[in-house]
């Protein structure tokens, strides 16, 4: 009987081994990025962007477009930053609501928020790296 549980408990274990090493490095990253922002998500941003990124009517734009996240992905990290305060169209919808500044996050903060924002709501796979995030914010205009 306790020949069969090993034998159980050895082959549980080889097979979480075997799943996780099929991860490659940048997978594993992406899905650490994005455990982060998903925190920091909850505290800056799921009051106004909802649980699943939906928005809320015609105040707070969804966080789901695609379209408007793959157009605008040098702008991303500006906007979380700095806030918004231009008119913008998502997802066929236009919005003038003010977005506030989030100057206390850091440069990490936001590509692991963005990371999480992006994979996890716009179906994106690619990580938001800290050179990305810093290159945006020193452009933002």
């Amino acid at each position: 009987m306790i020949k069969l549980y090993l034998l159980g408990v050895l082959i549980a274990l080889y097979s979480l081994c075997s799943i996780s090493s099929c991860q490659s490095g940048k997978d594993i990253k992406t899905a650490q990025y994005a455990v982060n922002g998903q925190k920091i998500y909850i505290n800056h941003c799921k009051n106004c962007h909802g649980d699943k990124g939906e928005g809320l009517g015609l105040l707070y734009p969804p966080l789901t477009d695609v379209e408007f996240l793959t157009k605008n992905r040098d702008r991303l990290s500006c906007i979380v930053k700095n806030g918004l305060e231009e008119e913008i169209v998502v997802a066929g919808k236009t919005f003038n609501t003010k977005m506030p500044a989030n100057e206390i996050l850091t440069d990490i903060d936001i590509a692991y928020v963005l990371t999480y924002i992006t994979t996890n709501f716009g179906k994106q796979d690619k990580i938001f790296s800290l050179e990305e995030v810093q290159m945006s914010l020193k452009n933002c205009k």
